[in-house]
């Protein structure tokens, strides 16, 4: 058990780090009925596949950036997601009063 904590970092233990925030993502997906907390669950999601761009490029060709590019273009579309989801989430809440997301239901009828 010592040798697990002295070894070095390697890909296995970043995959177990990257799997974990796609857990916690998911879950906090699935659970949440609050629209700030949903968003920041998909934030979570974001930036797990982020950190799997990165993790396989160090491993697979450390010379290349590939990873790195595509992982800021997911930090981009994240941040735009952020943006238009306060947007929308701030008027729904001026007009309903509440970021439940089991009450916006404007669309139905």
């Amino acid at each position: 058990m010592s040798d697990f904590f002295l070894s070095p970092v390697g890909l296995q233990h970043w995959l177990v780090v990257s799997t974990a925030l796609f857990s916690i993502g998911i879950y906090g997906l699935l659970t949440r009925r609050n629209a700030v907390g949903i968003l920041m669950a998909v934030e979570l999601l974001l930036n797990s596949t982020s950190l799997n761009f990165v993790i396989f490029n160090k491993f697979a060709t450390p010379s290349a950036v590939d990873g790195q590019i595509m992982s800021i273009f997911i930090i981009a579309v994240a941040a735009a997601e952020v943006v238009v989801g306060m947007a929308i989430f701030v008027t729904l809440f001026k007009h309903r009063k509440t970021v439940d997301v089991t009450s916006m239901n404007l669309l139905k009828n």
